[in-house]
């Protein structure tokens, strides 16, 4: 699953810009890049780098402003007590994600780092940066390493970028997606609560 606008309702790059003053210039970028209209790696190098300066503690601010999508919980416990798994593959940032997500089980988090020099964002990622096509080989993984029938796997997402995670996926959900990732899904979900997917496992 796609974790911002997805399992969570907020887009975590654009709070972080909030606290540097260009929220309005990230968020135009943001939602370019979701629409399909932008190289998703290179708007990301765009926005990671208007943060540079910023104190490390934001990311400890951002994560209590963070807010999990209706019916996060109750699809995760759902999925998890059948006796699946549930991973996040996110554009967004590990820091950030990574302590919510464990709150619920969830120990496969795959998302960009952000690097930081004396205790201050530097303004560039850190590690493998998380991409359309890195989202796509990482949901493919998974499925090998938890050796999983490829026929009863579902992705979940909500922007352009997840198109190529959605068509190897045995079940492709758009939530509440652009019409981008709309017209690559297998089904629509376009109610804001994530219970909705239940009703197609």
């Amino acid at each position: 699953m796609d974790v911002d606008s997805t399992f969570i309702n907020e887009e975590v790059i654009d709070l972080i810009a909030d606290h540097a003053g260009v929220g309005d210039r990230v968020a135009d970028i943001t939602e370019r890049a979701m629409a399909g209209e932008l190289d998703f790696a290179a708007s990301l190098a765009e926005r990671v780098s208007l943060l540079a300066g910023l104190p490390v503690t934001v990311i400890d601010e951002v994560r209590e402003r963070i807010t999990l999508t209706e019916g996060a919980t109750e699809l995760v416990a759902a999925v998890q007590e059948a006796g699946g798994t549930v991973a996040l593959v996110s554009g967004g940032f590990t820091p950030v994600i990574a302590p919510r997500a464990a709150q619920l089980g969830i120990t496969e988090v795959h998302a960009n780092g952000l690097e930081v020099a004396d205790d201050r964002l530097t303004g560039r990622t850190e590690g493998p940066v998380i991409d359309p096509a890195a989202k796509a080989e990482i949901f493919s993984t998974l499925v090998a390493a938890y050796d999983c029938d490829p026929e009863r796997t579902v992705a979940i997402g909500d922007g352009a970028n997840d198109i190529g995670m959605i068509a190897r996926a045995g079940l492709g959900v758009a939530f509440c997606a652009k019409p981008a990732l709309v017209a690559a899904a297998d089904v629509a979900v376009t109610e804001r609560d994530l219970r909705a997917v239940l009703r197609y496992l």
